[in-house]
């Protein structure tokens, strides 16, 4: 009988569903584990594969013929670049490496509220190729903080890129998809 009265309510006693077990001003509690060590992973991972990619390219590439991948649609073509993609921003090198190291200091911060895998996947590809891309612009020439890229991809009618930038591409676009989705990086999904 106190079973079905806790369930049905009765006017002497408040309903269950009425009385919060937690206080409403508490936050709604994340779903599953933490998928911070996915995101480190993921970011090694892309960081590792751009550094070494462009270790291989500045050694046996820079200063010779391109090399035809897929006829003349595709060549690997190494080439140094101060701007952003396409060429554009030349003279702003040292902004794009603010920029960088921003979004690298957001993602750390967003980590601690990460329980979603596709945005652990996402945010680890951003990343990786941001601090591939910052890398460049420490280290390389003609200075620190104003290092120009090492780009090698080069297809035909295309701007030439790097696997940092496809890294940095690939996170941007799941971001969008989860966002159309509703997928929030602390694992909820909400409705708009």
């Amino acid at each position: 009988m106190a079973e079905a009265e806790r369930i049905i309510g009765t006017p002497e006693t408040p309903d269950a569903a009425d009385t919060p077990e937690e206080p409403e001003t508490a936050a709604p509690r994340p779903r599953g584990k933490r998928r911070i060590a996915v995101l480190f992973a993921v970011a090694a991972f892309a960081y590792a594969l751009d550094l070494v990619s462009k270790i291989i390219v500045v050694a046996e590439l820079e200063h010779h013929e391109a090399i035809e991948v897929i006829g003349d649609w595709l060549k690997f073509d190494a080439i140094r670049n101060p701007g952003a993609a396409f060429g554009f921003g030349q003279a702003f090198t040292i902004i794009f490496t603010v920029i960088a190291a921003a979004v690298i200091v957001v993602i750390a911060r967003l980590a601690r509220k990460l329980y979603s895998l596709p945005w652990a996947i996402a945010l680890g590809l951003l990343l990786g190729g941001a601090l591939g891309n910052l890398t460049d612009r420490i280290f390389r020439s003609p200075g620190v903080f104003e290092g120009a890229v090492v780009d090698f991809i080069a297809p035909k009618h295309f701007a030439v890129f790097n696997l940092a930038d496809s890294a940095i591409v690939c996170g941007g676009v799941l971001i969008v998809l989860l966002s159309f989705r509703g997928l929030d990086p602390d694992g909820t999904v909400h409705k708009d």
